[in-house]
């Protein structure tokens, strides 16, 4: 099972990594930010791509990847309704897009939240883990 954790840790952290390197880093994730009106677009979107880059590969790996899911669902939770305001759009088909966009960023911070869980839970019983979470298990 602990292969089945490590493959799942992986199809989910490869979406961080892979938009953090691509669009997060140079100047189209700029644009695109400025034109839904994010704020500080030329600081924040690099800065973010760093943070999912980081949680990512934390996920990954296994490095305080209880952090790494926190830091993933942190960012998916501030920029959810900035980059995907489905409500503010006024053509059907962008409206249908933003709105799918907007509900699959909710189930991914669900499944951030759900790793947290699991790492807290297991502790350094989760497998295939470099390190144990960095957070004490919770009660």
């Amino acid at each position: 099972m602990d292969v089945v954790f490590l493959i799942g840790r992986i199809l989910f952290a490869t979406l961080f990594v892979f938009s953090g390197l691509t669009a997060h880093m140079g100047s189209q994730g700029v644009q695109y930010a400025k034109a839904y009106n994010a704020p500080a677009p030329e600081l924040l979107v690099p800065l973010s791509g760093g943070v999912i880059v980081a949680g990512g590969l934390m996920i990954v790996l296994g490095i305080w990847a209880d952090l790494g899911a926190l830091l993933v669902g942190g960012f998916l939770l501030a920029i959810t309704p900035i980059m995907h305001a489905y409500w503010k759009e006024q053509d059907p088909q962008m409206r249908a897009m933003q709105q799918a966009m907007f509900m699959k960023n909710f189930a991914l911070i669900g499944t951030a939240l759900i790793l947290f869980y699991a790492y807290n839970q297991l502790q350094g019983g989760a497998g295939l883990s470099i390190t144990d979470p960095l957070f004490s298990r919770w009660g």
